[in-house]
């Protein structure tokens, strides 16, 4: 029997069921974080439902800061090109399910009454890791952040994604009280456990008048656990040319994306929801493994060659895994260090999801760039690299590529002194940039414990002196020998 994984891969979703339609969708799902995942996954997904199963399912985008892709899309009558890329073929399909596009920092007034529609019944999310403003030290809701700040005090429109779903909901209990779905698509272990504890402490940090009125409501909102899946890189002039070449109309903001996509979701929804099936979500009670597979094996694999290959000079991913020392470091860790730690579903046959993924790497197709895949790399390493590293460590093992995972992060984020990361590591974004950079100046074993000290990945792992010792170990390698001699050290 084909499992659901390998079927996946294989079967796109239908032009069909991409292809506009005649009528738009009534708007049922407020989506925060109108960026090129999105628009390469849930609308793909919506899309198929709406072609298989009418209902009021259609999308209003919300984008945080940047109106690019939201006034585009305004201009395009909300259509937009996929463009499915692969070294075999290129196709564009044309999804129709956005109602609208709004700016949040531009338009706040509009998407709190959206949020608080009554015809809303799904609110989805993908706004990265660095989006939920918790503190990665313990991941409890940061209320140190300027952003959290001001969205508490309620003085000003809300800056932040928890406070435009905190206040949204508040309207809602001020004018009907429906029920409502919030719906995390982000890479967060268990990201609809974590959106409800964080919503939830947001409206504990509240004054008690409002605390009291929002509290009771909460029992009213699910929040679902997600995993979602599919390699989606940055919009260039090379994807807007191949969507005016198939569709004979200029697109100024189409998405590629790989032609594999996946997608699981626990089915408990406060108020409906899309026949997502229908365009080959899975629906399972426990995601959990789901995003133990996904977030370990391709997520932490993934930035493993992300920063061996910046440092390597690769600026793709595919460039990346084309080499030796990189392909062998990603295998070692995949197998050896990541795999032994998940709980492979039942239905995922192993050997082709394995194959898939090394596939998806090389897709020089894509041009997925190491600087997209590195960036944020404080906030993603936390959700991929302690919990697996301390079971391999409390077992007496030492999980030498997790180490060297660090030690090219921070060699590629806080370089020490003299030491040229290259044009790739710098283009990297990360919010611990600046506080890890004045300690690469350090004896590099301090540097590394200082750094893991920090709370990089937690106060437990920052406790094992050998892993930080194998971590500064590894960064001497490469700032002196290079990512091959890295690489063979940490197999030795």
């Amino acid at each position: 029997m084909t499992s659901k994984v390998a079927r996946l891969s294989t079967e796109t979703t239908p032009a069909a069921a991409l292809l506009h339609r005649s009528a738009l969708a009534e708007t049922g799902i407020v989506h925060l974080g109108l960026g090129n995942f999105h628009r390469a996954h849930q609308a793909v997904y919506t899309a198929a439902a709406l072609a298989a199963e009418d209902g009021p399912w259609g999308i209003l985008g919300v984008a945080s800061t940047s109106p690019v892709v939201a006034d585009a899309l305004r201009e395009q009558d909300f259509r937009y090109a996929v463009v499915e890329v692969s070294p075999e073929r290129t196709r564009v399909a044309v999804p129709a399910v956005h109602t609208g596009a709004l700016v949040a920092a531009r338009e706040p007034e509009a998407v709190l009454a959206a949020l608080a529609a009554p015809a809303t019944r799904i609110v989805t999310m993908t706004v990265t890791e660095h989006g939920y403003t918790f503190d990665p030290r313990d991941r409890r809701l940061d209320l140190d952040h300027p952003g959290v700040r001001a969205d508490l005090s309620g003085d000003a429109p809300p800056r932040t994604t928890l406070g435009l779903i905190v206040r949204g909901l508040q309207r809602r209990v001020r004018t009907h009280g429906l029920p409502v779905t919030v719906l995390s698509c982000d890479n967060l272990v268990a990201n609809g456990r974590v959106s409800a504890r964080l919503v939830a402490e947001f409206v504990a940090a509240l004054p008690a008048s409002e605390r009291d009125e929002l509290e009771p409501y909460l029992a009213s909102v699910a929040f679902p656990s997600s995993m979602v899946d599919r390699i989606v890189p940055a919009t260039t002039d090379a994807y807007r040319e191949a969507a005016a070449r198939h569709l004979g109309v200029r697109d100024a903001v189409p998405v590629p994306a790989e032609p594999f996509s996946m997608w699981a979701i626990e089915d408990t929804f406060a108020a409906g929801r899309p026949a997502w099936e229908c365009g080959g979500a899975l629906f399972t009670p426990d995601v959990g493994p789901y995003e133990l597979l996904k977030l370990r094996l391709l997520n932490g694999t993934h930035s493993l060659i992300a920063y061996l290959g910046a440092l390597d000079g690769h600026d793709t991913i595919a460039g990346s895994i084309s080499s030796p020392a990189i392909r062998g470091a990603a295998t070692r860790v995949l197998h050896d260090e990541y795999l032994p730690t998940v709980p492979v579903p039942a239905d995922v046959d192993l050997d082709a999801y394995l194959g898939q993924l090394f596939s998806r790497w090389s897709n020089a197709a894509l041009g997925h760039r190491t600087r997209q895949v590195g960036t944020d790399g404080s906030v993603k390493l936390a959700q991929r690299v302690p919990e697996p590293a301390l079971e391999h460590l409390k077992a007496g093992r030492m999980p030498d590529h997790l180490a060297l995972t660090v030690a090219a992060y921070l060699c590629c984020i806080a370089p020490p002194p003299g030491f040229d990361p290259g044009p790739h590591a710098a283009a990297m974004v990360d919010p611990a940039r600046e506080s890890l950079a004045p300690l690469s100046a350090r004896p590099t074993r301090d540097f590394a414990a200082a750094a893991l000290g920090t709370g990089l990945l937690g106060a437990e792992l920052a406790a094992h002196n050998d892993f930080a010792g194998r971590v500064a170990e590894l960064v001497d390698v490469l700032i002196k020998h290079g990512v091959a001699e890295a690489a063979e050290r940490a197999t030795a």
